[in-house]
């Protein structure tokens, strides 16, 4: 009897210094608390443990352990209800690295599927399932934003239940086109493969690329994994997209400058007039007396007298002269180049007296040398740095042809299309002569008697005219050129 006493009382010593151990380890190691079901694995990861871990608690009634080494992955099997502990100690020292408090409840997984049912009855192309003591929701949906309700709606249940739900091709081959469509390049491509998203093609540039991809993960749902780590349900945030895109750098293209059209318009007017009136008696007497003597008895002379300009001349004359040149000019150059059009003919005279007669030559026509200048790119006005200069022949002479010169050389700035009056000039001259004689007249008249009047009026006025356009390209406005010639080609 007192043996058994000693015995008694050394297992109590025993027992209340495990206890105490166990009250003082507590308080270092972490607790986790769990819920299970009969038949309804948990796994858990215990990652401070290591290939192998000594094991205490009350569980083995309640359960059985499997554990993977690589992984630090624990799976728990629920057998029976009831409530117990499990410790995990280190092999080495002894001490306990996690504790767990479990909690194994009977379930009933046909009630847990109606409420399934019942709350996923609106999302079509799934069906509810019990295997293997889970209830499992297996199918393909259509509308992406449905997988975020069964993702909800499983969650509530824990590991009771699980989704293999996916998305459906059909849905997949229709996201692939409205990225497409969003990206809006002809030279990239979205295909669906076996739940992923390929693109394809070439870019030109690292931002089209980015936007590309950004634009792919905007139209791609999220989709729910396989069982993972730490839980039955897991959500990843997209479908993969496989970025396929090539980025092919264009070479710098050559700045195209803008091409400039300038039409000159040259209008110039003459008008002339002249009005003559003259009376002249200017009878004049010329004499020639001749004597001649010879050595004979003869002797011969002569007296002759002309007069000239007998009878009166009257002389009446009116003159009247209307001219208009009308010249066009066109040049198409680019901007900030010079442009020049030279139209000009030679008129021949002669000029020289005796055996040095030759022959020379008068230039008239039009010399045009414009710089145009667009301002800036979001203006349309145009600054011009014009030189223009017209020779035209007015009368010929027996000296030669008589020609005007006019030569202007300015700068401006015009609006496009718009015409500009950039250089004018008008000559009005008018003069009265009377009594003015002419340059053959005789100087010593016998009874001098001349009367006139004359007038003269000259007006003249030449205006140039210019008018810039930007053409878009050389060949705009070729059409009507054609037609106008009569060229088919």
């Amino acid at each position: 009897m007192y043996k058994k006493n000693i015995f008694l009382f050394l297992i109590s010593v025993i027992f209340l210094s495990l206890s105490n151990l166990e009250l003082a380890t507590a308080k270092k190691h972490p607790i986790k608390y769990l819920s299970l079901s009969v038949g309804v694995y948990r796994d858990v990861l215990i990652p401070k443990a290591g290939n192998t871990f000594s094991k205490g608690g009350t569980y083995r009634a309640l359960l059985s352990l499997q554990y993977n080494p690589k992984r630090k992955l624990l799976r728990i099997y629920p057998k029976k209800t009831g409530i117990g502990t499990l410790f995990v100690r280190s092999p080495k020292s002894g001490d306990v690295i996690y504790e767990f408090r479990i909690d194994i409840k009977k379930t009933n997984l046909h009630k847990v599927a109606k409420d399934i049912q019942s709350l996923l009855k609106d999302i079509e192309g799934i069906n509810i399932k019990i295997i293997n003591n889970t209830v499992v929701v297996d199918g393909e949906i259509l509308i992406p934003i449905d997988m975020n309700r069964i993702l909800s709606v499983i969650k509530q249940y824990g590991d009771q239940a699980s989704s293999l739900v996916t998305l459906s091709s059909l849905a997949q081959n229709k996201i692939a086109k409205l990225i497409e469509r969003a990206i809006n390049n002809p030279e990239v491509h979205v295909r669906a493969i076996n739940g992923k998203f390929l693109l394809e093609g070439v870019v030109s540039s690292l931002a089209d690329k980015k936007r590309a991809i950004l634009l792919a993960q905007t139209y791609v749902p999220d989709i729910i994994l396989n069982e993972g780590d730490g839980g039955k349900v897991q959500k990843r945030q997209t479908l993969d997209i496989i970025d396929l895109i090539n980025v092919k750098i264009p070479p710098r293209p050559v700045k195209k400058r803008k091409l400039i059209q300038l039409v000159f318009h040259y209008v110039e007017m003459n008008k002339d007039y002249a009005k003559g009136f003259s009376f002249s008696w200017r009878p004049s007497l010329s004499s020639d007396t001749r004597l001649d003597l010879g050595l004979g008895k003869s002797t011969a002379s002569t007296l002759t007298a002309t007069i000239s300009n007998l009878l009166p001349k009257l002389n009446w004359a009116k003159e009247h002269g209307h001219a208009r040149v009308l010249k066009s000019v066109s040049i198409i150059t680019e901007n900030g180049v010079n442009g020049s059009l030279n139209s000009e003919s030679q008129i021949p005279y002669l000029s020289g007296a005796g055996e040095n007669i030759s022959t020379s030559f008068v230039k008239v026509g039009l010399k045009s040398n414009v710089t145009p200048t667009i301002v800036s790119s979001s203006s349309n006005s145009i600054q011009l740095k014009i030189g223009f200069e017209v020779n035209s022949l007015i009368s010929k002479s027996a000296a030669g042809p008589l020609t005007a010169g006019h030569n202007i050389k300015t700068s401006l700035v015009v609006r496009n299309g718009h015409s500009a009056a950039i250089a004018g000039l008008i000559s009005n001259e008018s003069g009265t002569f009377f009594n003015k004689l002419p340059a053959e007249s005789v100087r010593n008249p016998i009874l001098p008697l001349h009367a006139s009047k004359d007038f003269s009026r000259k007006q003249s006025q030449f205006v140039v005219f210019i008018t810039p356009i930007i053409k878009s390209s050389a060949s705009a406005g070729t059409e009507k050129i054609k037609k106008k010639f009569n060229l088919k080609q």
